[in-house]
């Protein structure tokens, strides 16, 4: 089936998604939609969460999408049920995956979670984590500075780092964890700093590699797997600046990927939850 895949984030954290999508899932074509402009959703509350979530997913809607990825880890916690209910498309979030990821990671099942406000207060990965194994110790910690920092494209350097230190000092002082959920998809952008700072005893866990391998799996229990040669454009759409956006979608795609998207400035419908 040639229809594309949609994938929905708050802004660019789920370019990291669509990246292990488009690696795994080359016949596959992405159309992405980062809410750039009202980034970032961990601070918002659960229903403005939900009317935004929805807003993105309308657009999409309208582009005949024959799946939903929802990489956004707070839209994630708040509506990936209602959305599952709703939509007569399968709909997949990255809390499962990367709870799935962590529990054959642990060594000590001593789990620790960073992500937004939003993500954290819902305890949605506690309760994944806890559904699959009773006897896991989760610990959950908000980063509410890491995705205004990821979206203004600090990566690295010694800014990202002082910041991630400070964020991270909860949890420095754990001694028994020895595996890190990265609990927003903007983080792996951080990862190599979160890594240094945590320390090579702990692994550190993006959800991103498994999500996308969910989403085969899922594609061929529906049986709307692409089999077309057909070389796939994938759309990419932001809400916000695209100037930003697109620098940042260098930054993580490389060629020949690079060549294979178009990029473009989304406007959506201001409309109530459907």
């Amino acid at each position: 089936m040639e229809q594309a895949i949609g994938v929905i984030d708050s802004g660019v954290g789920g370019l990291t998604v669509a990246n292990e999508l488009m690696r795994q899932l080359p016949k596959e074509k992405l159309i992405y939609l980062g809410d750039t402009a009202r980034c970032p959703y961990g601070p918002r509350s659960e229903e403005e969460v939900k009317k935004f979530t929805w807003e993105l997913v309308n657009f999409l809607l309208e582009k005949e999408i024959k799946m939903l990825v929802v990489a956004c880890n707070t839209a994630t916690a708040f509506t990936l049920k209602e959305l599952q209910e709703k939509l007569d498309i399968p709909v997949i979030g990255v809390i499962q995956p990367g709870a799935r990821a962590a529990i054959k990671f642990t060594r000590n099942n001593n789990i620790g979670v960073i992500g937004t406000e939003g993500t954290i207060r819902s305890e949605a990965y506690t309760k994944a984590l806890e559904a699959i194994h009773s006897g896991i110790e989760v610990s959950g910690l908000a980063c509410p500075l890491f995705v205004p920092m990821v979206e203004q494209g600090v990566l690295t350097g010694e800014k990202a780092e002082e910041v991630v230190q400070s964020s991270l000092a909860p949890f420095k002082e754990s001694k028994q964890m020895d595996t890190l959920i990265l609990g927003c998809t903007h983080y792996p952008l951080l990862k190599k700093t979160i890594q240094n700072v945590m320390g090579e005893h702990v692994t550190v866990i993006s959800s991103s590699e498994e999500t996308a391998r969910e989403t085969s799996t899922i594609l061929d229990v529906h049986k709307v797997i692409n089999t077309s040669d057909v070389v796939p454009i994938h759309e990419f759409y932001t809400t916000g600046e695209l100037e930003i956006f697109m620098d940042i979608a260098k930054s993580i795609f490389k060629d020949p990927y690079l060549q294979m998207m178009t990029i473009k400035k989304a406007q959506l419908h201001q409309t109530q939850q459907t």
